[in-house]
């Protein structure tokens, strides 16, 4: 909570944003706090989060249990925008953090990769989110890929409903599983 790494590059300054615990079993990696979540202190805290609980079938309560799920974004703090959406975090934080919390998170089963930044750095094999999140099938082991439910992404859930159709039937499956045990 204290970083600072980057706050010079921040334009509201630094405000790490992610929860989690030891004990968690499911973690997201998405790629940094929007600003409505950087003002709340709280990750996912806008449209986004309800449709990514909605396809997790999590309750708010369940999702910010940090005891059960750790939201741990390549970025911790919001970036700025610019370009029509958020700016990219700094790298620096991943490369200081990522495996750092890794290790800090031993009870994870299950790990949700949301959008194109976290799905580059821990599926580095495919080129973009559409391939990523196709091959859902060949991911049954820890990491699922996922589009970012931002409504930018409204046209691709339209071009590709496989997505809520077969795949996230097959997950929420996973995740209540999961949380139950």
């Amino acid at each position: 909570m204290q970083c600072r790494l980057c706050s010079d590059r921040l334009p509201l300054g630094p405000r790490p944003v992610f929860t989690g615990s030891p004990t968690a079993r499911l973690r997201l990696i998405g790629q940094a706090p929007g600003r409505r979540a950087h003002l709340a202190g709280i990750p996912f805290a806008d449209a986004s989060g309800d449709r990514l609980r909605a396809w997790m079938g999590v309750e708010k309560a369940i999702f910010y249990d940090a005891a059960r799920i750790a939201v741990t974004p390549m970025g911790f703090c919001y970036p700025g925008s610019g370009n029509g959406g958020d700016k990219l975090p700094d790298p620096i934080c991943a490369r200081t953090w990522q495996a750092r919390l890794q290790a800090a998170l031993p009870h994870v089963g299950l790990t949700l990769l949301v959008g194109g930044l976290a799905q580059k750095a821990y599926l580095p094999a495919f080129t973009d989110v559409t391939a990523a999140v196709s091959a859902w099938r060949r991911h049954q082991g820890d990491m699922v890929p996922l589009p970012h439910p931002s409504w930018h992404n409204n046209r691709w859930l339209k071009l590709n409903p496989w997505f809520e159709e077969e795949m996230l039937p097959v997950l929420r499956q996973r995740i209540a599983a999961l949380l139950a045990s």
